[in-house]
């Protein structure tokens, strides 16, 4: 059947536009009696006397209805041109690319709480520098959010994405060297600032390419490649960390262990899609809101030429020849400024301008009267969701490290007043609790000492010699003519003890990685197989996303997600949280999904990545929080992170409901 638009030319004098569709020629068994003259070996549409409607008849009438007189909005043409252009080799080529850069914003949550157990003894970590490290990770995407989300809409979102990117990976390859925990640290938040922009910036980017009936179901697909990047993290962790052999060192100065090899291999992803990016165009949508019409058209044929070859249908061309679109005054004034004085001052003119334009227009845009209650609404969700998630996330491993410490425990071994003279112990000691001992002209030598405890004990005419510790002390003790030879045991870890004639020869300075058992492996298991368990939700949240809506989908999800932490009341072992943990993960992904594609939508163009990179701050701030508070109540009480949760996911959800239907709305 011949389209009713083919050959349909629509004229506009002056700052108008031109526009003429062309479409790729009809299957025989589409064709009609519409068409005069069609040759007699053309088949009937097959619903056309059953009153069915023929699916070009249904674009076509779609496009009448979205018309305003013989004036197109600019959205509306858009939208019309990117169902010519259609969806194919372009859209899936940047999927690729923009799907690893996602993939990269999720290696970098798990990284830090990788390395940390062999990271804390190679810097000499206390407990508090590695929270202080965990909670940069976040509050650094925070700012990277908020940040390239609002220069995304003022600079280009091809532009950002890729200097976000070049920041994550120069620093994370920096910080893969770092020998000192402060410059670990610095390092560790300018590749979290870097690393922050890129999922404001990849779903306003994506989405621009997208046209109205594919943009739930792609974007939910691009959702895979955070879960791919969970996977990955885990996996070359769990292959890369444990192995020691795999460093070197330069002297005692310079020292490259298995799990800096790690860092950068978590880089790999953002290096991947950074080259990508170097092939790919700039959003035509974004180029039009800020009048560069040549540079969209071009881009816009690219992507319409590229699609219909790998179709082949070479021969199609794209006919549109003037689109309408705004022309925006804060260019203007960025030009007119950064056209005097000095590079330096041109360079900060233009800063300072576009932060200003970023906050009074953009960020103080999204509480204006047509957009109040989206991002009220929007923030709510966003900020229970991930309140609730990361909480969780936190807490699972923690609660199951506690489990496990617990039993670790109930199995320790009391020694009491026992005497012991001339022995050389040649075996380690783990676990054990020493009181009121004595210990004449022994020998300690080569052995290591875990969860060793001495209380009020005697050691006389001892030699201590090549020993490695953890989390051994001497408390109380009196330590008569002995010699401590080559080993860890220094200052801190005689409490309260009485030295006479007492000497320590060659004692090992700094921190070191002693044991493979600084790395379990339980915490690499319990990540992959959460990020695993998250492929069935957005599998079916993808297929779903436009015949249930995504209303729904976020509401269902998160209503579900707040009945599924109650299981846990029912059961409280290892394998039960790990197993609930999949559950969770596995549900909540939908409503993940949904509130990125409803961000998407709900936005115009010239705001949509600001208030994704807001949004998105607000997400890891109620990520800071919720895994601080979780964390806290560790071995205190498991009824109040679950009840915190689900009251977070009830709120949420029911806040969901009342968001309005996005299927049907072209992106503004």
């Amino acid at each position: 059947m011949a389209d009713p638009y083919q050959n349909n030319v629509y004229h506009q004098g002056g700052d108008g536009y031109g526009y003429q569709a062309d479409y790729p020629p009809q299957e025989e068994d589409a064709a009609s009696d519409v068409t005069e003259g069609h040759d007699e070996e053309d088949q009937m549409y097959e619903g056309e006397y059953q009153g069915i409607p023929h699916p070009d008849e249904v674009k076509a009438a779609q496009r009448a209805a979205r018309a305003v007189s013989e004036l197109e909005e600019l959205s509306e043409q858009y939208e019309d041109i990117m169902e010519d252009c259609g969806h194919g080799k372009f859209q899936w080529t940047l999927f690729v690319v923009l799907g690893l850069a996602l993939m990269a914003d999720g290696v970098e949550c798990f990284v830090v709480a990788f390395v940390l157990p062999s990271a804390e003894k190679d810097l000499c970590l206390s407990n508090a520098e590695k929270g202080m490290l965990g909670l940069m990770v976040f509050l650094s995407m925070m700012v990277g959010a908020f940040l390239w989300g609002g220069l995304a809409d003022k600079v280009g979102r091809r532009r950002c994405l890729v200097v976000a990117l070049a920041i994550n990976c120069i620093f994370a390859f920096l910080s893969s060297f770092a020998q000192g925990y402060g410059f670990f640290l610095f390092f560790r938040l300018l590749s979290g600032i870097g690393i922050g922009g890129t999922v404001p910036i990849v779903y306003s980017y994506f989405s621009e390419f997208l046209q109205m009936d594919k943009r739930g179901e792609h974007l939910s697909w691009l959702c895979m490649f955070w879960m791919i990047g969970g996977i990955y993290a885990s996996f070359t962790a769990w292959g890369i960390i444990p192995r020691y052999g795999w460093g070197f060192s330069m002297g005692t100065e310079f020292q490259f262990h298995s799990w800096r090899v790690f860092v950068l291999v978590a880089a790999l992803p953002a290096i991947a899609s950074l080259v990508g990016l170097t092939f790919m165009p700039e959003s035509p949508r974004f180029l039009l809101e800020n009048a560069k019409h040549d540079e969209a058209w071009m881009i816009l044929k690219q992507v319409h030429d590229t699609n219909w070859r790998a179709k082949g249908q070479p021969e199609k061309v794209f006919t549109v020849t003037h689109i309408k679109a705004p022309k925006t005054a804060e260019d203007e004034f960025i030009e007119i400024q950064s056209a005097t004085g000095t590079p330096v001052q041109r360079w900060a003119v233009r800063s300072l301008t576009l932060c200003k334009l970023v906050c009074s227009k953009n960020v103080a845009s999204l509480l204006s009267a047509e957009l109040r209650f989206a991002t009220l609404f929007m923030a709510i969700i966003w900020f229970c969701m991930a309140f609730s998630y990361y909480g969780l996330s936190v807490w699972f491993p923690d609660m199951i490290k506690h489990l496990q410490y617990e039993e670790y425990v109930s199995k320790v071994k009391v020694f009491h007043k026992e005497r012991v003279v001339n022995f050389h112990f040649n075996f380690s000691l783990e676990n054990q609790i020493h009181k009121e001992g004595e210990y004449i002209q022994d020998e300690f030598i080569s052995i290591e000492m875990k969860s060793v405890k001495f209380e009020d004990s005697l050691f006389e005419n001892c030699r201590f010699e090549d020993i490695k510790s953890t989390d051994t002390v001497f408390e109380n003790c009196t330590i008569r003519s002995t010699v401590f030879r080559n080993t860890d045991l220094g200052e801190e870890k005689f409490i309260n003890c009485k030295m006479e004639n007492t000497s320590f020869e060659h004692n090992k300075t700094g921190c070191h990685l002693d044991t493979v058992e600084e790395n379990d492996d339980l915490i690499y298991l319990v990540s992959f197989l959460g990020s695993l368990a998250v492929l069935p939700g957005n599998i079916i949240s993808a297929l779903f996303m436009e015949k249930i809506g995504r209303v729904k989908i976020i509401g269902g999800s998160m209503l579900i997600s707040a009945g599924c932490t109650f299981f846990l009341f029912l059961s409280f072992s290892q394998s039960a949280i790990i197993a609930l943990q999949c559950l969770f993960c596995g549900v909540s992904v939908a409503a993940w999904n949904g509130i990125e594609v409803v961000t998407v939508e709900l936005y115009p163009a010239s705001k949509r990545a600001t208030a994704f990179g807001v949004l998105n701050a607000l997400c890891k701030l109620a990520a800071v929080l919720g895994s601080s508070i979780f964390a806290s109540f560790v071995g205190v009480s498991k009824a109040v992170p679950i009840l915190l949760s689900f009251a977070a996911l009830v709120c949420g959800g029911l806040v969901a409901l009342k968001l309005p239907d996005t299927r049907e709305k072209i992106l503004q």
